[in-house]
């Protein structure tokens, strides 16, 4: 449990004094359960992840939990329903919650009637195949491989490709529940 509680605390971005406050435990004892000096009993356990909110067999676990690292090999990426206008694939789509979406996209080679998207957060853009153009309210970008844009996602924006090859960006949203 050293390892555990100490990751899902920081995971959600708080200080042994948080954790404290939220579980009703002292900061001294938190700091001995995350060093290994103290076994939590299992009534401390369910305070714990009430107060983390995770399920009480996650602080006992020993391995690295898909919560906490997510490989997703290439093969096992998660294609999105078909009818879309922009192709596309999730990555990481076993862990929730999260604070960024990533996926794979394939823009078409027009953009959409609609005009731009926009949405809440932040946004990154990382041409890892063909190039594309990303068009905002006032200006156009052109990538190509290896080049990237981060902006933030408020700004409408709308991507293709371009070319003969189909491009393939990797896409980055913060999300923020």
């Amino acid at each position: 449990m050293t390892i555990r509680l100490k990751l899902l605390r920081k995971q959600k971005g708080w200080t042994l004094d948080v954790l404290a406050e939220a579980s009703g435990l002292t900061k001294s004892y938190l700091s001995k359960v995350e060093r290994g000096v103290s076994v939590p009993s299992i009534a401390v356990a369910l305070k714990l992840s009430k107060a983390l909110d995770v399920e009480v067999e996650q602080l006992f676990s020993d391995t690295q939990d898909p919560d906490l690292i997510t490989v997703t090999r290439a093969a096992d990426r998660r294609a999105a329903p078909a009818g879309r206008t922009h192709a596309f694939a999730s990555i990481a789509a076993s862990v929730a919650p999260k604070k960024m979406l990533p996926f794979i996209v394939y823009p078409p080679q027009e953009f959409a009637a609609s005009g731009g998207r926009e949405h809440e957060g932040e946004e990154l853009l990382f041409v890892h195949k063909g190039q594309v153009e990303i068009e905002f309210p006032n200006e156009t970008v052109r990538l190509k491989v290896g080049d990237s844009v981060y902006f933030n996602a408020l700004i409408p924006h709308r991507t293709r490709s371009l070319g003969a090859t189909q491009a393939e960006i990797l896409v980055v949203v913060s999300h923020e529940e």
